[in-house]
């Protein structure tokens, strides 16, 4: 990175963050590969490592010492095996992702979910998401993280979440089977939920939900003769592939009627799943052409944007690469997984001291075969 490239404020932020995720790095990896904290998994696919993990891996760059991870190591059982033997005695949750064909991934949670959730909250402008507001969560339920994560947001902010009932895996089906209307049916029953709940009287002023059922949403109360500051929404918080700067635009010109000033209505994008937490994404503004910048909750997670021919080795700021993802918890650790994703690598700045990427969209390497579904 060149020196002049960034301020000395932000060049002295960024090491600060470099240092802090190495040390917690080292921290990570003797929790997890030491015989009294470790998971039954990491400590037996040591002996197939040619190095030790506990004596070799001092920093952040030492993690390139191990294989890149595999997914296919989260598909099925005993899930036991990822829990941690420091918390063998704690109560577990299991969340799920994917599983729309073949067995699911799996992982286990303790209160990574609600860490990760905590310190989002952290972010929000109480100006939009006032405390103590309640919260309609517009998403897939079932065994996805994504709901009991909103609910602890809300909780945490002294609100109360109420969640409508969706199953993207039965969304996808319909559009492998060609079942366009059943389809259709079945979002506008998601969607009758979410105004039941929006038309109740139950004082809900913030929500969650995706590109796709946040236009639903506004095109079905549109229909009904009202609008989303009608029903009184100021906070939006949202996520999925789909958020486009030419969405953005869309959604706030034309569905909000103008920015936050002018409609009252708030919305931050998030770049999120299972295995990572929640990125933040920087402000975006019409002067930046609605540009959406997404940076990982450091040291607890990183994203890099890397080569497609070399997952090592991370591409130029500006330019298009893979997205990989290394998750450092205590419950959980995930060095070096490519993600389904990839986009453009971004400049640290000050509030997020560190890399980002920008423009995230389904790697192209398999995005004919990835049904984005609903959601």
């Amino acid at each position: 990175m060149a020196s002049d490239t960034l301020t000395p404020e932000v060049e002295a932020a960024v090491k600060s963050a470099k240092d802090k995720l190495d040390a917690h790095t080292y921290e990570i990896v003797q929790w997890h590969f030491h015989e009294s904290t470790g998971c039954p998994f990491w400590l037996e696919k040591k002996k197939e490592f040619n190095f030790d993990p506990l004596t070799e891996v001092k920093c952040y760059d030492d993690l390139k010492k191990f294989p890149l991870f595999e997914d296919e190591w989260l598909r099925g059982g005993p899930v036991r095996r990822w829990v941690p033997q420091a918390f063998a005695d704690k109560p577990i949750y299991v969340f799920e992702t994917g599983g729309t064909t073949g067995i699911p991934k799996s992982r286990i949670a303790i209160d990574d979910f609600r860490t990760d959730y905590s310190l989002f909250s952290e972010t929000l402008p109480d100006e939009y998401f006032p405390k103590g507001s309640n919260w309609l969560m517009l998403g897939p339920s079932g065994p996805r993280r994504l709901r009991l994560a909103v609910e602890h947001l809300a909780q945490v902010r002294g609100g109360i979440s109420f969640c409508i009932d969706l199953d993207p895996r039965w969304v996808v089906k319909l559009i492998k089977r060609g079942k366009m209307d059943e389809l259709e049916a079945y979002k506008k029953h998601c969607i009758d939920q979410a105004i039941t709940v929006l038309t109740a009287g139950h004082d809900v002023k913030c929500m969650f939900g995706t590109p796709k059922l946040i236009e639903s949403l506004c095109l079905g109360l549109e229909d009904k003769g009202t609008t989303l500051a009608d029903v009184g929404i100021t906070g939006i918080f949202s996520g999925g592939t789909e958020f486009t700067p030419q969405w953005t635009r869309y959604c706030i010109e034309e569905l909000f009627g103008g920015g936050p000033e002018e409609s009252g209505i708030y919305m931050t994008p998030t770049y999120g799943n299972t295995l990572m937490g929640l990125a933040c994404s920087k402000p975006v503004t019409p002067e930046d052409g609605y540009k959406i910048s997404y940076y990982a909750p450091q040291p607890r997670a990183v994203t890099e944007v890397v080569s497609f021919d070399d997952p090592n080795e991370a591409v130029p700021y500006g330019e298009t690469g893979r997205v990989k993802l290394t998750t450092l918890t205590k419950e959980f650790f995930v060095p070096g997984f490519l993600e389904r994703d990839e986009g453009e690598r971004e400049m640290p700045y000050l509030t997020y001291p560190w890399e980002g990427v920008s423009g995230v969209r389904p790697f192209h390497g398999f995005a004919s075969s990835t049904t984005v579904g609903v959601y």
